[in-house]
């Protein structure tokens, strides 16, 4: 059974004014000096991209192709060796002076991230306080996550081992265009503060947000050369980035991810891998109801449902279902939809015609087998072209494209369940393992529930803000969600190659001439047992 939702269901704001002489594009003098920061590209032809507001033109940008990337890695190579050579700690003092930058010029960018990601501001601001938080974190910490570290010897006193950390050389980083600043951010500032060099292809939809903060770098005193930014597709310079890196960072989608740690694998370098999800919340029977719903409402839209940790299915106990379902999505239906530049609107639009296809696919597969939309469910073109009111379904069943298959976009499932290890089971049963939810009064249940989520990532009573904004700690995905971990001191040193160095004094670890090898390996052996005893 379906249900239709009123044409007033979700309040708007208007289409946003001029800026910058077009309807929703950046300031032209700012994206013409932005753009020539692209490096190569200058014999290819160049593409337009276009606002998700209005469609209108944002920036013409230069497209590389195979010979301008391995050029671009040439000279990254070259600036790499001089920038490894400064200390960890006058390099992270680079990403401190860039923390500053970015909040006092945030305004720059929140306009930017606007127009060409469709986000609401206030979702544009998550991006400025996640860079900033990364920037800090590794400014504070990074020098002491790389000093040299001193380990216990094979033989106390006549054996000094330590272990020191190397830069990978030249990281290349590819980046998706839903979170076109933070996830910049998270990738190349933690590979540039272990000494390495970068060269970095953004999706050309939000490439500009990139080069913003390219821009600001390089004034907080990063050398020129030591971040390089590309532009093109994959199909035309995914072979030079794969062939030149020392160490590949990707984020996106699964199939894509998997292809290219195939190629990599071959070279027997590295890489990291954030792939997609189909990220799960579980609501307790104890949980605060009128709480959930509203964190709900943000962990299922946010950026329009376009962030890898949104959560698209929702698992509710029989007890306070009906209870939770009405509160959410009267929070849902209300929600303000909008494409000013300011933070009247709480949804922005979709990014792209092919989001806006996937997702309108999703739905009417759903609504065509017999699913329930409580709210939303359709288009909203008379706010722009992209725009997609924010959607709830319940019997939801496993085939229909939403219930299994990630949507990315502002659509979710509401379950029931009566008994939690079922829940918990519901949950888990999913290729993806990337981020997860659970709700309880009992911080202690929550937890302990959280820790049976097979997810790199679980919040308890919050939707994904807290793991993403705690920077300290690593994040990432299982199973199919991805390889590897951004964030923390794993997200450091992972751009880094371990070097292991001990020196020998004194005895020998091989016996004499003199001495018989059952001898010593009897002597050797009594020496093992003694060292168990010793605090290492």
């Amino acid at each position: 059974m379906t249900s239709t939702t009123p044409a007033n269901a979700s309040e708007t704001t208007p289409l946003p004014p001029t800026v910058g002489g077009v309807a929703g594009a950046p300031d032209s003098a700012r994206a013409a000096r932005l753009v020539a920061r692209v490096a190569g590209g200058a014999d290819s032809a160049p593409i337009r991209m276009r606002a998700p507001f209005t469609g209108q033109p944002i920036a013409t940008l230069p497209q590389a192709t195979d010979a301008d990337v391995r050029a671009v890695f040439g000279r990254a190579r070259a600036a790499q060796r001089a920038w490894a050579d400064r200390s960890p700690a006058e390099r992270a003092r680079v990403l401190t002076r860039l923390h500053d930058l970015v909040l006092d010029r945030q305004d720059e960018v929140l306009d930017l991230v606007q127009v060409e990601a469709g986000k609401a501001r206030l979702d544009a601001f998550d991006e400025v306080s996640a860079t900033a938080l990364v920037a800090a974190y590794y400014g504070k910490h990074a020098a002491k996550i790389l000093a040299p570290r001193r380990v216990a010897g094979v033989i106390p006193g006549l054996t000094r081992a330590g272990e020191i950390r190397h830069p990978k050389g030249v990281v290349g980083i590819i980046s998706p265009w839903n979170y076109p600043l933070a996830l910049t951010a998270m990738d190349v500032l933690p590979a540039l503060a272990a000494g390495n060099a970068v060269v970095q292809k953004p999706d050309n939809q939000t490439a500009l947000s990139a080069l913003w903060l390219h821009e600001l770098a390089e004034e907080a005193g990063l050398p020129a050369g030591t971040w390089q930014i590309v532009l093109g597709r994959g199909s035309k310079i995914g072979t030079a980035l794969i062939e030149e890196s020392d160490y590949l960072c990707f984020t996106g989608s699964t199939p894509t991810g998997k292809e290219l740690a195939g190629q990599v694998a071959k070279r027997l370098t590295s890489y990291s891998l954030e792939l997609g999800g189909k990220n799960p919340m579980v609501v307790l029977p104890d949980a605060d109801v009128a709480k959930a719903a509203t964190g709900a409402v943000t962990a299922c839209f946010s950026s329009a449902g376009q962030l890898c940790v949104s959560v698209e299915r929702i698992y509710v106990h029989e007890d306070i279902r009906d209870e939770f379902t009405r509160a959410f999505v009267a929070r849902t239906a209300a929600l303000k939809l909008g494409g000013a530049l300011d933070y009247q609107a709480q949804m922005g639009s979709l990014t792209s015609e092919e989001q806006l296809a996937a997702v309108s696919a999703h739905v009417e597969d759903a609504r065509a087998k017999g699913a329930s939309v409580l709210t939303g469910g359709r288009p909203r073109p008379d706010l722009g072209p992209l725009f997609y009111e924010p959607t709830v379904l319940s019997d939801v069943t496993p085939d229909m494209l939403p219930f299994a298959a990630e949507t990315f976009g502002p659509v979710v499932s509401i379950y029931g369940y009566t008994d939690v290890t079922d829940a918990i089971d519901r949950a888990n049963d999913t290729p993806f393992g990337l981020n997860a939810s659970v709700w309880s009064r009992n911080g202690r249940a929550g937890w302990e529930v959280a820790a049976r989520l097979k997810a790199g990532t679980v919040n308890v009573n919050e939707g994904y803000a807290a793991t993403f904004g705690s920077v300290g700690v690593p994040m990432g995905g299982m199973k199919d969600s991805g390889v590897g971990r951004r964030n923390g001191a794993e997200g450091l040193l992972k751009y880094t190659e371990s070097q292991s160095i001990a020196l020998q004094r004194g005895l020998a670890l091989r016996p004499p001439r003199a001495i018989p090898g059952s001898l010593w390996s009897r002597g050797m052996t009594f020496g093992l047992k003694a060292l168990r005893r010793l605090p290492r």
